[in-house]
């Protein structure tokens, strides 16, 4: 019999309408509602497209979803502007919840950290004296000095910057050690956490906080190209600059007509836009390359249909959009890293070490010439791509297993 564990989660960014984090809010915490009660405490600038979507998708779950709505006075959050101060107003966000829970009277028997967390920024919902559990979190290793090179310096500041913060949350900050060390259970998006945080005396899962729907059935047949696609932001972190300079290095080793049959598909926006458009011309492949700032979804999910290979080299310790891939039986090529490096194995796709800079451009470059010229190969990572999706990237295996961790945590 299952129990009747009511959860506590708290959730800084929830939109139905959105991926990444906002998207994973929102569908961790239906996951949970599949299973047991849930109260969601969010912010209230979510409020409008969670009603508003909640109002136009009927669903069963929603008798088990309760929202609260949460933020600190305006006096205390002028200053932050879109993702401007993000950072510093979800750490004031958290700290304050504690006591907008106290006040609000709620019930529950389990506290849950649930989203928009990485492994240096501290909760506090330890101190409302229930189970905790805190994450998924993420570490996002450094980006290389190398790979940053070509772009401006502030690039580099900013990630020299952010370094130094980390590090002196994790050496000196006695609210993340009381996170650590109040939490009946953490999840990791990576197994780099635990090599960066003492996570040694814990109980933890390896849980990487993205997932998707099945869209299976979007897939298309006969592929008349070799479309190669990549999405995400236009910024350093996603490696779009490894992206071009890859496919152009393996478009030159084939012949011309072969060539005509290959091309590349961009999707995404970002401040770096021009400098990958320059980086296009400059290769001499546009006739190969295509830009799209912006694509409806049912678009985006044919584009996903027609890919014979999708190529995302980002230095992230996540990436939604290599399990959106793998649902469509694309074969994944990426960094062999602690983010989209794990999400996938040889039998999906081919991670490529990142060294230097030459020899990582060389690598992907490889591996898209070796999923071109062996059909064999190609469909036999599409085949594992699928399964992979199947057995790790559902959003119902996550409820799966967040299900699992409720009912085997003591309260």
């Amino acid at each position: 019999m299952r129990d009747s564990k009511i959860i506590l989660a708290t959730a800084y960014a929830v939109n139905p309408y959105k991926g990444s984090e906002d998207g994973m809010g929102w569908n961790l915490i239906c996951q949970i509602a599949r299973f047991r009660p849930v109260i969601a405490v969010t912010r209230q600038n979510n409020r409008r497209h969670i009603e508003q979507f909640m109002q136009e998708h009927p669903n069963p779950l929603y008798a088990n979803m309760v929202f609260e709505y949460f933020d600190l006075p305006y006096w205390m959050r002028f200053w932050k502007k879109g993702g401007r101060g993000a950072m510093l107003y979800f750490w004031m966000w958290q700290r304050a919840l504690p006591g907008f829970i106290r006040q609000r009277k709620l019930v529950f028997d389990i506290a849950h950290n649930l989203n928009f967390h990485n492994d240096w920024t501290p909760s506090y919902l330890w101190k409302l004296k229930k189970p905790f559990v805190w994450g998924p979190i993420g570490h996002h290793p450094q980006i290389p000095a190398a790979f940053l090179k070509p772009y401006k310096k502030r690039y580099r500041f900013y990630e020299t910057l952010t370094w130094h913060v980390k590090n002196a949350f994790w050496k000196f900050s006695p609210a993340l050690r009381n996170t650590i060390s109040h939490a009946a259970h953490v999840l990791c998006m990576n197994r780099a956490v635990a090599n960066v945080i003492d996570l040694s005396k814990k109980q933890v899962s390896i849980m990487p906080s993205v997932a998707t729907e099945d869209h299976n059935n979007h897939r298309s047949q006969p592929r008349q190209k070799f479309t190669v696609l990549s999405a995400g932001r236009l910024v350093p972190l996603k490696g779009f600059d490894l992206t071009i300079l890859s496919f152009a290095r393996f478009l030159a080793t084939l012949h011309p007509v072969e060539q005509e049959r290959c091309e590349l598909i961009i999707v995404g926006s970002g401040p770096e836009e021009s400098y990958y458009r320059h980086l296009v011309q400059q290769q001499g492949v546009e006739a190969h390359v295509r830009f799209f700032a912006w694509m409806e979804r049912s678009l985006l999910l044919q584009q996903y249909a027609d890919a014979a290979a999708f190529l995302f080299p980002s230095h992230e310790g996540a990436g939604m959009v290599v399990a959106e891939a793998l649902s469509f039986g694309v074969p994944v090529v990426c960094l062999d890293n602690s983010g989209p490096g794990e999400f996938i194995d040889a039998s999906c796709g081919i991670a490529v070490p990142a060294t230097s800079v030459n020899e990582t451009i060389n690598g992907l470059a490889a591996a898209l010439g070796g999923l071109h010229g062996d059909e064999r190969k190609r469909r036999a990572l599409s085949h594992g791509a699928r399964a992979r999706f199947e057995s790790h990237f559902q959003w119902n295996r996550r409820g799966d297993q967040l299900d699992h961790l409720y009912q085997n945590l003591s309260v």
